[in-house]
């Protein structure tokens, strides 16, 4: 093996590990544990339920892969939260998004074999991580595990949309209140309180998501308009008033599939439980209009 490049392993091994085995789930993941994660029974049960599939762990602050590093896994969220960024020729933080349980990590490293993004643990967190080597033979071997991951992946490329709904130029309090309002409905999503959650993500990763000064979110946390709805300590977050948190994070949106109208809509006219159950299960979304 080529010394540097064994000198990288070592290196990257160092922060993630494999686990023998997970002791939540009895000591022993397979893949029929994998495609229960993403939703979906597995067809050929036997198949699934005796392919083992590896796990790891990282602790917080720890990466699972770097830019520019060869893909050989794809990784499925089990437990904690990771954010993807890319380093600027600058040396700036971009981060571009979040991960949660039953998420994809690495899978837009496919088409060109490197990942052009970062992956860092957020938190204590494990994965199941996929061999690209094996996608194939997995997908012929147990039916259901393609279209598993193709779902997933569909998910996800939906909620593209909503960084650029946040991209938008507006105040910093608007921001703030669509991705209070994100994050409420991916809680809500999966089963938990739309209104009492933690943030995994501190401010400063709030604010390189978000292209803003990290200044600018303790001050949009701060402001009158989101202290009416919101309260905020550390990272935990209560929505008071879900009524004015929506008609703040829609004061410029419409939701997808509505009429078009030219006035703003009425604060009223948004109902903020028919909008966190509509959009996680009808797929309905926010749109930016002039």
């Amino acid at each position: 093996m080529n010394p540097s490049k064994q000198a990288r392993d070592e290196h990257l091994t160092s922060d993630v590990f494999a686990l023998p085995g997970y002791a939540g789930m009895g000591g022993r993941s397979t893949v029929a544990d994998l495609l229960r994660l993403l939703g979906d029974e597995p067809g050929n049960s036997r198949a699934a339920e005796s392919t083992p599939v590896l796990m790891r762990q990282l602790h917080a602050g720890h990466t699972l892969f770097h830019e520019g590093a060869r893909a050989e896994s794809i990784y499925v969220v089990y437990t904690g939260h990771f954010k993807s960024h890319r380093i600027a020729e600058e040396g700036a933080e971009h981060v571009l998004g979040f991960a949660g349980r039953a998420e994809l990590l690495g899978f837009d490293a496919l088409c060109v074999g490197a990942h052009p993004t970062s992956a860092v643990a957020l938190e204590d967190a494990t994965v199941y991580a996929v061999p690209v080597r094996d996608l194939s033979a997995l997908g012929q071997r147990i039916r259901g595990f393609d279209r598993a991951l193709h779902f997933a992946l569909s998910r996800q490329l939906s909620r593209r949309d909503e960084q650029i709904a946040l991209m938008a130029p507006m105040a910093a309090e608007v921001r703030m209140a669509r991705f209070l309002m994100q994050q409420s409905l991916h809680m809500a999503a999966q089963g938990q309180s739309p209104r009492l959650f933690h943030l995994p993500m501190g401010r400063r990763d709030i604010a390189r998501y978000l292209g803003i000064a990290h200044e600018t979110v303790s001050r949009s946390f701060g402001s009158s308009s989101l202290r009416e709805c919101v309260r905020v300590e550390n990272r935990a977050i209560a929505i008071l008033d879900m009524d004015r948190l929506a008609a703040l994070a829609c004061s410029t949106c419409l939701l997808e599939g509505a009429p078009h109208r030219t006035q703003r809509p009425r604060p009223q006219a948004v109902a903020p439980d028919l909008t966190v159950r509509a959009s996680a299960a009808e797929g309905l979304r926010l749109r930016c209009v002039a």
